[in-house]
């Protein structure tokens, strides 16, 4: 089974940055978009964006915007969640996962998963 993983959580102030990184090493994810989700205490886990193999496509859900951004280095088999201006509502457990096909929020939609990475946002 292949598995993703994550680095580049931790606790922060609110109003700071982290950036989230995921690799597959020794997997090439060639035509997979990637995809982070998050899953604060007590509620589902949901997309926060997504990005395709190629062309730049991304997907970003409304609440993020203007604030996280997600890229990738195909070279490097590795994906970023870049998370600025941080706020206590962001706290959760952030994975990455690889879905075949363009980029999507759907969970259901992805085959790979990460165990995930712990993010705390303190006011």
């Amino acid at each position: 089974q292949v598995q993703l993983g994550e680095a580049g959580g931790g606790l922060v102030q609110a109003g700071n940055s982290l950036r989230l990184s995921c690799a597959a090493p020794g997997r090439n994810f060639s035509g997979y978009a990637m995809g982070w989700f998050r899953q604060a205490p007590g509620k589902e886990r949901d997309g926060v964006a997504a990005i395709a193999w190629i062309g730049g496509i991304t997907y970003c859900v409304d609440s993020v915007k203007g604030r996280l951004t997600i890229s990738r280095d195909n070279a490097k088999n590795t994906v970023y969640l870049q998370m600025n201006s941080l706020k206590p509502e962001d706290t959760a457990v952030y994975s990455c996962a690889a879905a075949l096909g363009p980029p999507t929020r759907y969970t259901t939609r992805y085959e790979y998963w990460g165990q995930g990475t712990q993010v705390t946002v303190s006011s």
